[in-house]
């Protein structure tokens, strides 16, 4: 697929290796595409990356993307996939910038006509493309309001490791929420364990099926 990273930092290129190494053809998206050779990747203009692009990805730090997106224009985004690994933090890290929504949920209302879908943002980029380095990949939420759009993301994914066991759709784009302040617990784990890549899994009894109500 043709895949447009908006952001040219850690996350987007070390997604636009992954992508690129399993056959995608990736385009890496700058305001100042100018100032941002010598990457290793092709990189243009915001404009031309998201013409290009057949899912696009935004990459960019949480408190500019929806600005960042607007300034490309909705005409532009309509009908098109949007994966979304952003998180908007404080710049001391202490703060959610929108702690009762989520980013997902603004760029999704922002533009009604864009298939927005989260996931990768409760882990390192090193974690999100070479999740076999772990002992074991763990698990990788998907959050988004349309079926297609997360089928997508989820083939996605699998190119970069993830096994469909890994996946875990866990509902529409308003789950993104639980996503995203999962950075607080991230930061934690990370000092505890000395390190930013490692990832979480969620495990269930064997048995486990739909849920129930607790009648304790």
């Amino acid at each position: 697929m043709r895949i447009g990273l908006l952001g040219t930092g850690n996350v987007a290129r070390a997604l636009a290796h992954g992508w690129r190494a399993a056959g995608h053809d990736v385009l890496l998206g700058s305001r100042r595409p100018e100032e941002r050779t010598g990457l290793g990747l092709p990189v243009a203009g915001l404009d031309e990356t998201a013409a290009h692009a057949e899912v696009l990805v935004n990459a960019t730090p949480g408190g500019v993307s929806v600005d960042l997106l607007h300034s490309i224009g909705s005409p532009a985004l309509a009908g098109t996939l949007l994966i979304d690994v952003g998180v908007s933090l404080s710049d001391d890290f202490s703060a959610l910038t929108h702690p009762n929504s989520s980013l997902g949920e603004l760029i999704q209302e922002a533009f009604p006509l864009t298939h927005v879908v989260k996931t990768l943002c409760t882990m390192d980029s090193t974690t999100m493309t070479t999740p076999g380095e772990l002992t074991e990949p763990g698990t990788v939420f998907l959050s988004g309001d349309d079926a297609e759009a997360k089928r997508t993301t989820g083939r996605l994914l699998t190119d970069l490791g993830w096994p469909e066991s890994a996946q875990l759709d866990i509902g529409g784009i308003t789950t993104a929420r639980g996503q995203e302040h999962f950075a607080f617990l991230f930061m934690g784990i990370a000092g505890g364990v000395g390190s930013h890549t490692f990832n979480i899994k969620v495990v269930t009894r064997p048995s486990a099926g739909a849920l129930q109500p607790d009648t304790a």
